[in-house]
Order: C-alpha cells, then structure tokens, then sequence
C-alpha cells in the first residue's frame, strides 16, 4: 500500500505538473498572440495612415493641376494684353484721322484710310480685343466708365448719365483693359 501511496501521490505531482506547464503553454501563446496581433493592429493603422496620406497628396496634387490648367488658359486669353494696350492709341489716332479725313472731298482717301482702319480693328478682334458700346445719354456706372469731368446737364433728364465720350473703352474677353473716358451731367 505504501508503494500505492507514493505511485497515487507521484501520479498527482505528475498531473499537477502537467496542469500547471499547460496552463504556461496557454499563457505563453496568449501572450505571443497579443504580440503578433500588436504588430498586426500596428501595421494596419500604419497603413491606414498612409493612403490617408496618399489621399490626401493625391488631392492636393488634384487641386495642383486644376489650379495650373486654369491659369495657363488665362494667360493664353490675355498673352498679348500688353502689346493691345499699346495699339489703343493708334486706334484713337485712325478715329481722329477718319474724322478728319471725313471732311475731305477725296473719296479714295477716305475710302484707303477705311480700309486701313478696318483692317487693323478686324485684327485686334481677331486677337480678342472687342470695343465697349457707350454713346451719349446711357446711365454713367463707375464700374464700367470713367468720370474725367462733370458739366451742367442739358436737360433734367441727362443728370448722371452720360452727355459725351472723350476715349472709347476697350475689352480683351471679359477683362476691362481701358476704361471709356466720359463727361458726365449734374
């Protein structure tokens, strides 16, 4: 019996052994999955964090080229601002001519200088620059006309409009390149 005894008791040992080096074996591995699952969530949230990051660029590199395309075809619309603006006063120069030359009893000249004249405005239309439409008696607007002097109004109802225009105005699309010069009544 006592060699029951020490066997049942060495059996128990044995079995309290194994339990307890089971129940290691279950915490380690507990363990080592919570340390590749943290590896895993880590690398996932990094990978989130870069297509957010990718998105993001993507976007604003969007935003770029939208930004670029719109600029580029304003400046085609307004490429030969500069050199328009200088031929204004040639075309101020041909509409005195014309006046002028008018008065003169000499049709070929008035017909040649007509044709120069034509030729040169079809031109610049051509490259965009349109003529602003302001005759005498449209209502004065400071956003489209410039004021350069006020005179008494002929009548009541010529008061603030417009009673005669010094320099016409000119447009190269939607973009005012000179305003038209006005008197204005009071």
């Amino acid at each position: 019996m006592a060699k029951n005894k020490n066997e049942e008791q060495e059996l128990n040992d044995l079995e309290s052994q194994t339990v307890d080096q089971q129940d290691g074996v279950n915490d380690i591995t507990t363990d080592e999955e919570q340390e590749q699952k943290d590896p895993i969530v880590e690398l996932e949230e990094q990978l989130q964090q870069e297509k957010d990051k990718f998105l993001r660029l993507f976007a604003e590199f969007e935003n770029f080229k939208r930004r670029t395309a719109k600029e580029r075809i304003e400046l085609f619309k307004t490429a030969g601002e500069g050199v328009l603006k200088d031929m204004l006063p040639v075309i101020d120069d041909f509409d005195r001519a014309m006046i002028e030359i008018n008065k003169s009893e000499d049709k070929n000249l008035i017909e040649g200088v007509t044709l120069i004249s034509n030729k040169l405005r079809n031109t610049l239309n051509g490259k965009g620059l349109e003529q602003m439409e302001v005759r005498a008696g449209d209502a004065f607007n400071a956003d489209y006309h410039e004021a350069i002097t006020q005179i008494p109004a002929p009548s009541d109802e010529m008061k603030g409009k417009i009673i005669d225009v010094i320099e016409q105005g000119y447009k190269l699309g939607d973009k005012i390149i000179r305003y038209p010069k006005v008197v204005i009544g009071q």
